[in-house]
């Protein structure tokens, strides 16, 4: 099955280089990657001990980093490197503030990529986020002597695991795999299922995340004259179905308040059209006090600003559920005690089944009823609350998994 799998590599970076003609994400990934062991080679030294990262994309990033930053204060002397599979994900982060030493693309899975790039440094721990497995990674890593884990580890049935030829891709993690830390009892029921056995339900460490959020200055130029102490309603992420959602409330309620996020940047032009008296957030500073008041929608078009404006909100629409691109962040949201709406297409996210059960989030087919149910929580302020209260307690009631992870890894 290595061989076979080794095949598929080869194929796959193929299939990446010829997309990468026609596609900007994927050649940013593709070039990004030639770029991966010089990057490591220039900061690292092959004696230095690493603590390293791996997150597919942003999200499990957000995932990883409270456990990252921990182990940070338990190996001060170590540095840190943090790979991405995904342009997305590497993008939005090596322009921030971080603590890594190092922020790259991971290497192409074959196996001279992998041994060049780990014999670069030494790696005391690595970790990986979810569900990202790269067997000949995994492979190098153990053969490095490397301690192993997957943080906020999600099995579900339809893995390759499960199927007539998984049996391989089992062995793999099994033999190069140290300890698993699911997220959920499904999940660990489901890996000790496949003999995974080196397992433990230690939470999501999303919620240890979105805690901190509450703590922080979540302040937002503007943002308290722009709302003038009407309900306000923010859609984060969104995407045309969402938006279709913010046309048909204004069209029903010309007093709500509507904050929107676009899930991309290269939205706002078109927003801007569909909402022709709408503001844009990098122009509002031109505006008097009273005209940023009788603006009934507001267009953010800056990078970072959502889960702060989430603060300010009595209702969250979160983009991504109702297609397959795959539902957002709703738990940056419900941390600040609101609903949370949005649609019904989430199989890889466990979390909204359970705010859903909680009572503080809602999830539909169409836009046409979730519309419908945000204009009724507008209307009926006794459901908005108990929604609300509902929502910030589902986060505050999870264990704090970031601790449950650290006090196991030290005693690995």
């Amino acid at each position: 099955m290595s061989f076979f799998y080794n095949i598929f590599i080869n194929l796959f970076i193929l299939g990446m280089k010829v997309f990468s003609w026609i596609n900007d994400k994927t050649k940013k990934g593709v070039e990004g990657r030639k770029e991966s062991l010089q990057k490591v080679k220039s900061v690292f030294k092959d004696s230095d001990e690493v603590i390293w990262m791996h997150a597919a994309s942003l999200g499990e990033y957000e995932q990883g980093l409270p456990v990252l930053e921990q182990l940070k204060k338990e190996f001060p002397e170590h540095k840190i490197l943090v790979t991405f599979f995904s342009p997305s994900g590497y993008e939005n982060v090596v322009k921030k503030k971080h603590i890594a030493d190092v922020i790259c693309y991971l290497p192409f899975d074959k196996k001279k990529n992998v041994k060049d790039f780990i014999s670069a440094f030494n790696v005391k721990l690595f970790f990986t986020v979810k569900y990202d497995f790269w067997y000949n990674l995994l492979a190098e890593l153990k053969n490095k002597g490397a301690k192993t884990y997957v943080i906020s580890a999600l099995f579900y049935e339809r893995q390759s695991f499960f199927t007539s030829y998984g049996k391989w891709f089992v062995k793999q993690l099994k033999n190069n795999i140290d300890w698993f830390f699911h997220q959920n009892q499904h999940s660990y029921l489901l890996a000790k299922s496949l003999g995974l056995v080196n397992s433990s339900v230690t939470g999501d460490t999303r919620f240890d995340r979105v805690k901190q959020l509450r703590e922080r200055n979540n302040h937002v130029d503007f943002i308290v004259d722009f709302i003038a102490e009407k309900k306000a309603v923010v859609f984060g992420s969104s995407w045309q179905a969402e938006e279709k959602m913010a046309e048909m409330l204004v069209a029903k309620n010309n007093e709500v308040k509507l904050i929107i996020a676009p899930h991309d940047l290269k939205r706002v032009h078109h927003l801007k059209q569909v909402f022709p008296e709408s503001v844009l957030y990098s122009q509002i500073h031109n505006l008097q006090k009273s005209e940023i008041s009788d603006t009934q929608i507001l267009i953010i078009d800056s990078i970072g600003l959502l889960s702060k404006l989430y603060s300010y909100a009595d209702i969250a629409v979160v983009g991504g559920g109702f297609h397959d691109a795959g539902l957002h962040n709703i738990l940056e949201a419900a941390t600040f005690g609101i609903p949370v709406v949005f649609g019904n297409h989430y199989r890889k996210n466990p979390e909204a089944d359970d705010l859903i059960k909680a009572d503080g989030g809602k999830s539909f087919e169409s836009e046409n009823v979730a519309t419908q149910f945000v204009l009724s929580l507008i209307d009926n302020e006794e459901i908005l609350k108990e929604m609300s209260y509902n929502a910030e307690k589902f986060i505050t009631e999870k264990p704090n998994s970031t601790e449950l992870i650290i006090k196991k890894i030290m005693s690995l």
